[in-house]
């Protein structure tokens, strides 16, 4: 399978009359697309654009998504089963409007798996998306079943971003972009002569499906991941818009679909592959609840990777807690296989660093790369602009965030300042790759 990936650079978006892109400058169209939005789903009920860039002294808050802009050239749709009918993902030409996204941004109500962007100040450095230019899609829908609920499916905004980014995609159709991406992954079993002698190497995803009621998890090609088991598919698939991100997970441990869409693990597979190593693929798994759930998707990638004849595995995971139980054990499943593991994931250690990083440890996961600890704190001042709105910090049970501590008070206080745990950066620890943090012995 071959995806190219005409990139086209954004140096600014504005809001105008038309849909156009001179000079770096990306204009969009904001009543015609907001018309569309509003047309495509009738349970949005207010919806505005508000673009907010990199440096500006703005909290974002509270951060459904964010989904890179993009449009394929022979027409299918972005996102299969979301945005479109079912098509194949993988192979073919795309254009992308590089150094912005899609931001989806809940107008009043947040939830659990919702999170906070600041695009200047120290608050900068927490989050990748505070070096892009956010396309705000700020709104508000009838979905009255889920308002009061911690944990919140937010369809109708979440496709809404869906649509909105491939909306914006379509302006670059016609543009010649600035630099090409290709990813040439061959089949498995037709690899010429000179990789034979180099390892096979698999990376395994576990992307967030832990939600027994549907509406809550990743999707696959449209289909919800709780029903899923584990199968092997391309890399490609992922960049070219076969899975995005579901509304279940705290916020820093997330990936959203951007990430999918850019997963910078993968593309570091890719660079070294032929070179260092034989990259055979993607191992897509699932997370569960029940325990003999857990097993099952264990063995089954077991079985997966000593059929592809896998030698070394990297396995990381969307989110922490219930999770860790089928990180570990995948990892654990995998050795006893005699394939060696690299695990990636955020910890949880508690404020002051001294828990256990995982729910479950195994002295077999010997080789584990943190993106980060969860429950550290983190106090900022207020920003002059807030898109969004920042009681949902206090109000809604977003996962690093609470409206009442003794010691500490509630996250959002009066004068705008806030107090939150790392849980609380929309995808803050980018697990899949972006995060710039690193780590030092004190």
């Amino acid at each position: 399978m071959k995806l190219t990936i005409g990139n086209v650079y954004v140096k600014d978006v504005c809001l105008g009359t038309e849909n156009s892109f001179v000079d770096g400058i990306l204009t969009i169209n904001k009543d015609d697309a907001i018309a569309y939005l509003k047309e495509e789903d009738d349970h949005i009920t207010d919806l505005d654009i508000v673009i907010a860039h990199p440096g500006d002294d703005t909290r974002i808050v509270p951060v459904i998504e964010t989904i890179e802009p993009r449009v394929r050239m022979d027409g299918r749709c972005l996102f299969p089963g979301v945005t479109g009918e079912l098509e194949p993902c993988g192979d073919g030409d795309l254009k992308a409007f590089k150094g912005c996204c899609v931001t989806v941004v809940g107008k009043e109500w947040g939830s659990f798996g919702d999170g906070v962007i600041d695009m200047g100040g120290e608050g900068a450095k927490h989050t990748y998306w505070s070096k892009l230019i956010n396309i705000c899609l700020v709104g508000d829908t009838d979905e009255e079943f889920e308002r009061h609920e911690q944990q919140k499916c937010n369809h109708a905004l979440r496709w809404a971003g869906h649509r909105f980014a491939e909306y914006i995609g379509k302006i670059a159709k016609d543009l010649e972009p600035a630099d090409t991406e290709v990813y040439e992954f061959d089949p498995v079993l037709k690899r010429d002569d000179a990789r034979k002698d180099l390892p096979n190497v698999a990376i395994v995803l576990q992307p967030q499906s832990q939600m027994e009621a549907l509406g809550y998890n990743d999707l696959l090609y449209g289909w919800d991941m709780n029903r899923y088991l584990p199968s092997f598919i391309s890399p490609t698939e992922i960049f070219d818009g076969c899975i995005i991100s579901g509304s279940f997970m705290p916020a820093s441990s997330k990936w959203s679909t951007y990430e999918f869409q850019n997963f910078p693990t993968i593309k570091e597979m890719f660079k070294y592959d032929g070179i260092e190593y034989n990259f055979v693929g993607v191992i897509m798994s699932n997370l569960n609840v029940a325990l003999d759930q857990k097993e099952r998707s264990a063995i089954m990638v077991r079985n997966i990777a000593l059929n592809l004849g896998v030698d070394y595995a990297i396995v990381t995971e969307e989110g922490y807690g219930n999770p860790d139980t089928d990180y570990v054990r995948c990892q654990v499943i995998l050795e006893d296989a005699g394939i060696p593991v690299v695990g990636i994931s955020n910890e949880s250690d508690g404020r002051d660093g001294a828990g256990q990083p995982l729910v479950v440890m195994d002295e077999k996961t010997n080789a584990l790369v943190s993106t980060g600890n969860v429950g550290e704190l983190t106090e900022l001042p207020a920003c002059a602009t807030v898109i969004g709105n920042l009681e949902a910090m206090n109000r809604d049970g977003m996962s690093g965030s609470w409206g009442y501590d003794e010691i500490l008070g509630k996250s959002a206080r009066d004068d705008g300042s806030i107090i939150m745990e790392d849980n609380n950066w929309f995808c803050g620890d980018h697990i899949a790759g972006f995060s710039i943090k690193t780590m030092r012995e004190v």
